[in-house]
């Protein structure tokens, strides 16, 4: 089965104002859809990051690759590297460090993720099957829970409302509860003074008693007030994720503190991990197919991490049902995944380029899809809107500290900021 054609689509769709250490979410999120085409007729889908910069990369790449068998993945990963050349500069500064290989792998595994579809098409068999077979039916997700203002400065309030102090941020896990029937709950922190986040997690602890709770400041604490919010938190943190920058810095936090430390940012890359285990500075390592290079490398990478006693969990970024299907599937094939994933779906609002009734939440997991490849069908309609808002929306990289800094002109995203 040789590549025919491939499709590259940008689209945007409705972000609400969710607050982070970088400052907060655009009005419209941005993701890229790729489509390849065989010869035989078979389609497989794709989904990426959208900025300019990296969708061009896309484009130039989606060029080269016409005329590889669906199957010579290491062929189509060489071509990709010796076009994408140096380092793609991560411009929101949420997932990490950009090195030279996660800028190949991040263009890379949008491309494999779609060969991925079709070879599970051309067998019969899903995607998860391709991977190893299910270690799980569902996979558990966690309601991510963000610090947000009621709606767009100039726009009405959306229906999430506002979320600024303990009371809003309990309101706001009680609201996808209900709706998603998650059974754990994450909070993205580094947006108030640790002492008042700390303040919201006792908040929900006694709101949800024995619900697990994770918090992910994004790197914005020193060490010192690392170590101080860790021992504060002793007993109701599953894990804390990413309190301060670097291996060298989250290694002398997860000595001093109660419970493992989680990271998608001190590691990014398969050469982070040798430091990372050796000077032990994490527990918990958060996978994404997006920057570790699709699925089969992620799987292999969750392997090294079973081999040193390292945990998973899953990290997540504004996406679409695509990304979701591929992490479901992803998850569902790996059994040292124990730890529920991330997800920004809820904050979608029904936003999707798939045809509905493929995906769904049930008791806060998603059911592996049951169809061929990743089992979910793109929807036309859909994706020429979100394409012709993508045109309009006048966004072309994703910068939540300008945006931020056009409210609070004072704004910085500087490491370390308490």
């Amino acid at each position: 089965m040789t590549i025919r054609e491939i499709r590259v689509t940008p689209v945007a769709f409705r972000d609400p104002p969710l607050l982070n250490a970088a400052g907060v979410h655009e009005p419209w999120a941005l993701r890229t859809i790729v489509e390849v085409v065989t010869d035989e007729g078979l389609t497989g889908l794709g989904e990426t990051y959208g900025d300019l910069g990296h969708l061009g990369k896309v484009r130039e790449c989606a060029k080269s690759l016409i005329g590889l068998d669906v199957h010579d993945m290491n062929t189509m990963y060489a071509r990709i590297g010796a076009i994408v050349g140096g380092v793609v500069s991560d411009l929101h500064g949420l997932t990490g460090a950009a090195t030279k290989e996660k800028s190949v792998d991040r263009v890379f595994a949008a491309f494999e993720v779609a060969c991925l579809d079709i070879r599970g098409k051309a067998a019969g068999v899903p995607v998860v099957d391709l991977l190893g077979g299910k270690a799980r039916d569902a996979v558990p997700y966690s309601a991510y829970l963000f610090y947000k203002w009621a709606g767009h400065p100039g726009e009405e309030p959306d229906r999430f409302g506002a979320a600024l102090d303990e009371a809003g941020i309990v309101e706001q896990a009680a609201l996808l509860i209900k709706e998603y029937g998650f059974q754990s709950i994450k909070l993205k922190g580094g947006v108030f003074p640790p002492d008042q986040e700390i303040a919201a997690i006792k908040a929900l602890r006694e709101a949800f008693p024995g619900m697990p709770l994770r918090l992910d400041p994004n790197a914005v604490w020193s060490v010192e007030t690392s170590i101080r919010v860790g021992r504060e938190l002793e007993g109701t943190l599953q894990y804390l994720e990413d309190p301060t920058a670097e291996i060298s810095g989250m290694s002398e936090v997860a000595a001093a503190v109660p419970m493992p430390l989680a990271t998608n940012m001190c590691v990014v890359t398969p050469e982070h991990l040798p430091p990372a285990i050796a000077s032990r500075a994490i527990g918990v390592l958060l996978l994404d197919h997006h920057y570790w290079g699709g699925l089969v490398r992620s799987s292999h990478i969750a392997t090294l991490c079973d081999t040193f006693g390292l945990s998973l969990s899953m990290h997540s970024n504004s996406h679409l049902g695509i990304s979701l299907a591929a992490m479901t599937h992803l998850a569902a094939a790996t059994p040292n995944l124990t730890f529920a994933c991330d997800t920004h779906t809820p904050w979608q609002d029904g936003q999707d380029v798939v045809v509905p009734g493929s995906l769904r939440f049930v008791d806060g997991a998603v059911p592996v899809p049951a169809g061929p490849g990743l089992g979910v069908e793109l929807d036309r309609d859909a994706l020429a809107r979100m394409n012709e808002q993508y045109e309009k929306c006048g966004i072309v990289a994703r910068d939540d500290t300008t945006y931020m800094q056009r409210f609070e002109p004072g704004f910085t995203a500087r490491k370390p900021r308490w």
